[in-house]
């Protein structure tokens, strides 16, 4: 929702509003600050289904500091999605309006469909005009909100799955302690249910079924679920499918045990070539960098269709090429005529998104095909190359010469 300037001009005058958060500059502890009030404004834990406001240019009293609203202010305000502090992601607009005769920078922040929404691993809510870290309780309540709404599918629940099929050792002793911040963890006041909930992996505290996010994170048997998740890998010995197999493999399991198993696997097969000759010291170069097949995997894990389709990601590894299928086409603003370019992005499934920055495979958001085509560059290998159909998509990167 686009607020007119009247509105926006009402909100700076209501001292006491609770979607309304204001700073008279974006330095010292206001990029703090303000991701807190970004948090709590995407939780909406009075459900007030309004966009919250983070004005910045404005002093406490509504009144303009006179800020200089520049392109470097918009952009690092724009970061507020993509730098991976805020989980999930929150859906803000950021802008430049003239109000009150005065240049502000208006962040607009839309009510989350998948609270909790944590930041840097604590989940605030607003409670008047004063931001504050959520109770058990507001948790709670917040976890409850996403059964009335239109979830997305990677939250939906399984209603034959039973909780039995978690693995709580994988949650506990993994996921949540990078999920939430120490201090959050050593608190006695949340169940295993409630915790779960909170992290999505469960419908509710008191319907405690796993959802599909839970079956792939932390499912004992995933494939029992969702018989597409996995990946397979094939090394083939020539350039066309019809050459020998000289190695396959079928990867399943929970998510970190399916990222670390195909990186262990990439290892195996990207054996770097010595250059003793070209100069006085031994240089060592890989067929591909790591860090672009990682980018491009992950990516297809990320974004890929789990419902109406039992495909694989596929991984092929022929002699001057690896292909990677995606069983995932372009989704929401992303089309076949925009797919990869900087800045479109958009998420098919944001909880298991955010479930892969907080294992750590993902360190910030929408930037993966832009660094792979950097570290092919780097590496001298020809370029990233794309066929986007309707309901996948194919990569392929080409060894370097």
């Amino acid at each position: 929702m686009r607020y007119t300037d009247e509105q926006l001009e009402a909100f700076l005058a209501d001292i006491e509003s609770d979607i309304v958060e204001r700073k008279e500059s974006w330095k010292g502890d206001a990029p703090d600050t303000g991701r807190q009030a970004v948090c709590a404004f995407a939780n909406d834990l009075p459900d007030h289904r309004k966009s919250g406001v983070l004005f910045v240019g404005a002093r406490n009293d509504g009144t303009p500091s006179n800020l200089s609203v520049t392109d470097e202010l918009l952009r690092n305000l724009s970061d507020i999605k993509t730098d991976g502090n805020i989980l999930p992601p929150p859906s803000i607009f950021v802008e430049k309006r003239m109000l009150r005769g005065a240049e502000m920078a208006v962040v607009t922040v839309q009510p989350s469909d998948s609270p909790p929404v944590r930041y840097k691993g604590r989940i605030w809510v607003r409670v008047g005009p004063r931001r504050n870290l959520a109770t058990s309780q507001d948790e709670r309540v917040l976890s409850e909100k996403r059964r009335f709404r239109d979830i997305p599918f990677d939250i939906q629940p399984m209603p034959s799955c039973e909780l039995s099929s978690l693995s709580r050792v994988l949650f506990e002793q993994e996921y949540l302690l990078n999920a939430f911040a120490p201090d959050v963890v050593v608190s006695n006041e949340r169940s295993y249910e409630q915790r779960l909930a909170s992290c999505r992996m469960v419908a509710s505290v008191d319907d405690p079924t796993p959802t599909i996010l839970g079956v792939l994170v932390l499912g004992v048997s995933s494939r029992d679920w969702i018989p597409g998740a996995y990946v397979q890998f094939l090394r083939i010995a020539g350039t066309q499918m019809t050459d020998p197999i000289q190695d396959e493999a079928l990867i399943e399991g929970a998510l970190g045990q399916v990222l670390r198993r195909i990186d262990e696997k990439i290892d195996s097969h990207n054996r770097s070539e010595v250059d003793i000759r070209s100069s006085n010291r031994e240089v060592r170069t890989a067929p591909y960098p790591r860090v672009a097949l990682q980018q491009l995997i992950r990516n297809a894990i990320m974004h890929r269709a789990y419902e109406s389709t039992n495909a694989p990601v596929r991984v092929y590894w022929f002699d001057d090429r690896i292909e990677i299928l995606n069983p995932g086409g372009p989704f929401g603003v992303v089309t076949q005529k925009n797919f990869g370019q900087p800045g479109i992005t958009d998420y098919r499934n944001p909880n298991l998104a955010d479930a892969m920055k907080v294992m750590g495979f993902v360190q910030r958001f929408g930037i993966g095909i832009q660094t792979a085509r950097v570290e092919l560059k780097r590496n001298d290998n020809p370029d990233l190359e794309f066929q986007v159909e309707q309901a996948n998509v194919l990569a392929t990167v080409r060894r370097r010469p």
